[in-house]
C-alpha cells in the first residue's frame, strides 16, 4: 500500500497497542492500591458475589462472637454466686450446715448459733439479689423473669437459608429465689425454708432434736441442688469458651476463603507492573515514529 495523508494505518496499530497497555497498566495500578484483584463485580461477577456473601456471614460471626462475649459474662456472674452460696467453713450452705449440725449438741445455746444462721442466710440472699449482669438475674427472680433463657452460640448458611444456634437455659434450674416461694432456697419444705430456720426456740427434747434433723436434711438437699446448679452452668461457661474459640477460628477461615478469590499477588502484580510501564514507553515512542510518517510525505512536495 503506498504512502496515504489521510489513513496512517502504522500510527493506528501503535494508538491501539498503547491503548491496550494503558488500560492494563491502569488495572494493575487499581489492583495495587486497593490489594484486591476482584473489587467490584465487574472485575469478576462469580467471585464477588462469593466473596460478598462471605463477608457478610463474617459480619455476623463477629455478631454472635460478641454475644457469646456476654453469654460468658452472665453465666460467670451466676456461676461465681452459686459457688459463693454453696460456701465453705466460713460461710454459705457449707458453714449453715455445720452449725445445724452443732445445735444437736445437748445444751448448747441455740440463739446465740441462730445469730450466725440469721447472717449467713442474709448473706446468701444477697449473693443472690447481687448475681445480676446487664439487667439478667437468673437466681433471684420476679414474676417478669422469662421461663427459659436462649444464649446464641453459632450462625451458619446453606445455601440462602441461615441458620442461629442457641444454648437454652431453663432458669427453674438455677433459682434460688423466686416471687413465688418456689427457689431452692426460699422453697418451704415441712414447717420452713432453707431461708427461714429458726432454731432459737428449740431445746434437747426428743421432738425438737427431730425437726433440727429435718433442717439439716434440708440443707443438704440444698447443697446437692446449688452444686448440681453450678455444675450445670460450669459446663455451659466451657461451651460457651469452646464455641467462642471455633467462632473466631472460623472467621480466620472465611477470611482466608475471601482473600484467595479477591485478594491480589503484589509480586506478580508488581512485576507486571514494571513490564507495563515499559510497555507503555515503547508504545509512545512507536507511536511518535508512526505519526512522523505524515511528514516525510511534506518532503515529496519540496
Amino acid at each position: 500500500m503506498g504512502s496515504s495523508l489521510l489513513t496512517n494505518s502504522a500510527a493506528m496499530t501503535a494508538l491501539q497497542t498503547l491503548r491496550n497497555v494503558s488500560s492494563s497498566l491502569q488495572t494493575t495500578e487499581n489492583r495495587i492500591s486497593t490489594g484486591q484483584r476482584v473489587a467490584t463485580a465487574s472485575d469478576n461477577a462469580a467471585y464477588w458475589s462469593i466473596a460478598t456473601s462471605m463477608r457478610a456471614d463474617n459480619a455476623a460471626l463477629s455478631a454472635v462472637s460478641d454475644s457469646l462475649g456476654l453469654s460468658a459474662a452472665t453465666v460467670d456472674t451466676e456461676y461465681t454466686a452459686l459457688t459463693s452460696v454453696v460456701g465453705d467453713s466460713t460461710g454459705g450452705l457449707t458453714k449453715l450446715q455445720s452449725l445445724l449440725v452443732e445445735a444437736k449438741t445437748a445444751g448448747i445455746d441455740r440463739t446465740k448459733i441462730q445469730a450466725d444462721i440469721t447472717q449467713i442466710q442474709q448473706q446468701m440472699k444477697g449473693t443472690a439479689g447481687a448475681a445480676t449482669f446487664n439487667g439478667v438475674n437468673w437466681l433471684s427472680t420476679t414474676a417478669t423473669t422469662p421461663a427459659t433463657f436462649d444464649l446464641v452460640s453459632s450462625f451458619s448458611r446453606v445455601g440462602g437459608t441461615p441458620t442461629i444456634g442457641s444454648i437454652t437455659l431453663t432458669i427453674a434450674n438455677y433459682s434460688l429465689y423466686t416471687s413465688t416461694q418456689g427457689g431452692i432456697l426460699d422453697k418451704v419444705s415441712g414447717t420452713a425454708s432453707v431461708d427461714t430456720i429458726d432454731i432459737s426456740t428449740l431445746t434437747d427434747s426428743a421432738a425438737d432434736q427431730t425437726t433440727l434433723s429435718g433442717y439439716i436434711a434440708q440443707v443438704t438437699t440444698a447443697i446437692n441442688s446449688v452444686a448440681s446448679a453450678a455444675a450445670g452452668l460450669g459446663a455451659v461457661k466451657n461451651r460457651i469458651a469452646t464455641n467462642t474459640d471455633f467462632v473466631k477460628t472460623l472467621m480466620d477461615s472465611v477470611n482466608r476463603g475471601v482473600g484467595q478469590l479477591v485478594d491480589a499477588d503484589m509480586n506478580a502484580e508488581s512485576t507486571r507492573l514494571q513490564a507495563l510501564q515499559t510497555q507503555q514507553q515503547l508504545g509512545v515512542q512507536a507511536l511518535s515514529i508512526a505519526n512522523q510518517n505524515s511528514q516525510s510525505i511534506l518532503s515529496l512536495f519540496r
